[in-house]
């Protein structure tokens, strides 16, 4: 076989590397051509170096191109892959920073709450710009694989103002599988089958068989609170499966701000987060990984690189989608997944424009999903708070109205909790004058915008957060990992 398949934000090296190797785990897919693009011209660099040494060292005949012309990249592309983050770390620290200045604490702030609304808004436009390319250039009926965040948000707008056949893919369900599969003393993952139906992030476990046998709300809370690491990680998590009967994909951070509950006062959000690991609930969290990350990426490429010469293994092929999918598009072996589509009636109480996650299928004749699904009420009742949020965000982003924006952020569950209305209309102000850079919609807004942040009286304070950690040195880091080294 040979096709081209186009990443978007190929400078997002580690995750890059990982979908490369997954597709050429596919033994029909040696001969075919990545075209890797980014705005950053040292990134590409970076990651064109790493992919060309597993060319080089698996003797393969696959080409790799790497380009900060887009379109250029996207020119006859049968497949299109995005991973990109608008806005980088700079803009993520202000999706974080300002909130905290009106006492909204995110873990995350990726998906939904202040801060995913915002990133929504750097987005839009732009996954917009990609689809008018993969229109123009790439090829006929060419497919959209989404990863970026906020993925609902992303997806609506690429299926509904991009036109272009979209796909959201995340990793949460198959996490949370393995999870349940751990706790419940599987030997491996796939003894677990299991029907998990919802929203990106708000996804829910509401049927699970063990080597067939149904397991029941009771035996699940017995196996995680008899787990001696879970039990302390995933508190929350354990509270809302026991009080809403069925377990939730997303992590104890992740789930904690997509609620009302959990994170509206400094006091409740240390009794249910775990500082063992960002993922768990740190204030900030994921901001303080991705900055480690990048710092020690850049610090030890050369580690990365000499990896980079090992042969590939396809018994390590990670269960990320998209490998799966293309494998399945293109040879008809079927794989069953977990896919961000358009509901149009698969999930019964949902609405029929928002973007679900749910079972399907893919083979030769494309992504199928299993209808027919109804959530438990409070699964549902969950997943609508945020529907009504992205669809208000998605709507904004478009027409670059502040005032819907304004109205998209006063209803987020987290925000509602904590934020009067004043609060909000100057927080989205404030947060809108400091990422105007990548906010082109919103350029009229502006002016008008700064001059009522001169004139407010809405008082604001500087708050850390309720568990915040700061950016550890490469010093640190080093010596943490050789402690781990050695202590396993």
């Amino acid at each position: 076989m040979s096709f081209k398949i186009a990443i978007i934000g190929a400078g997002s090296v580690g995750f890059t590397k990982k979908l490369f190797t997954d597709i050429l785990c596919v033994p029909e897919f040696k001969d075919i051509e990545f075209a890797l693009t980014d705005i950053s011209e040292h990134n590409l660099g970076m990651i064109k170096a790493i992919l060309d040494r597993i060319v080089e060292a698996n003797n393969l005949p696959t080409k790799v191109t790497a380009t900060t012309d887009r379109r250029k990249a996207l020119e006859g592309a049968r497949y299109i892959i995005s991973c990109v983050r608008v806005g980088g770390l700079e803009a993520y620290a202000d999706d974080i920073r300002i909130p905290l200045k009106y006492g909204i604490d995110q873990c995350v702030g990726d998906t939904i709450c202040a801060g995913g609304i915002l990133y929504g808004q750097r987005n839009i436009p732009v996954i917009l710009d990609f689809c008018k390319d993969i229109r123009e250039v790439a090829a006929t009926g060419a497919k959209f694989l989404n990863y970026a965040n906020p993925m609902a948000m992303n997806t609506w707008a690429a299926i509904e103002y991009g036109k272009v056949d979209t796909v959201g893919l995340c990793h949460g369900v198959q996490h949370g599988a393995e999870q349940i599969a751990e706790v419940l003393g599987a030997k491996s993952p796939r003894e677990l089958d299991y029907v998990c139906s919802g929203i990106n992030h708000q996804t829910w476990f509401i049927e699970l068989r063990l080597n067939g046998r149904p397991i029941g709300k009771d035996e699940l809370i017995a196996a995680f609170e008899a787990h001696p690491v879970y039990s302390k990680q995933e508190k929350l998590r354990i509270d809302v499966l026991k009080r809403f009967g069925v377990y939730s994909t997303e992590s104890n951070g992740h789930l904690s701000e997509y609620l009302p509950w959990y994170r509206k006062r400094p006091d409740e959000i240390t009794r249910w987060i775990d500082m063992s690991d960002w993922i768990h609930g740190e204030t900030g969290g994921y901001l303080r990984y991705s900055t480690e990350t990048r710092n020690w990426f850049e610090t030890e490429y050369p580690q990365f690189l000499e990896a980079a010469s090992k042969p590939i293994d396809p018994a390590k092929r990670s269960n990320e989608h998209a490998s799966h999918i293309l494998e399945a598009l293109e040879t008809n072996r079927v794989y069953r997944g977990h896919f961000n589509v358009k509901n149009n009636g698969v999930i019964a109480n949902l609405p029929q424009d928002a973007i679900i996650e749910s079972p399907g299928f893919v083979d030769r004749f494309g992504i199928n999903m299993a209808a027919g699904i109804t959530l438990p009420e409070a699964c549902a009742a969950t997943c609508m708070s945020s529907i009504n949020v992205q669809r208000m965000s998605v709507h904004a982003a478009i027409a670059g109205d502040i005032d819907l924006l304004k109205l998209a952020v006063l209803h987020d569950p987290l925000v509602g909790a904590v934020s009067t209305p004043e609060e909000v209309w100057q927080m989205v102000d404030e947060m809108v004058v400091a990422q105007a850079a990548w906010l082109p919609q919103y350029a009229g807004a502006v002016p008008a915008a700064k001059e009522r942040l001169s004139k407010s009286s809405v008082k604001t304070r500087e708050w850390a957060g309720a568990a915040r950690r700061s950016v550890r040195s490469i010093e640190e880091l080093r010596a943490e990992k050789a402690a781990l080294k050695q202590a396993g």
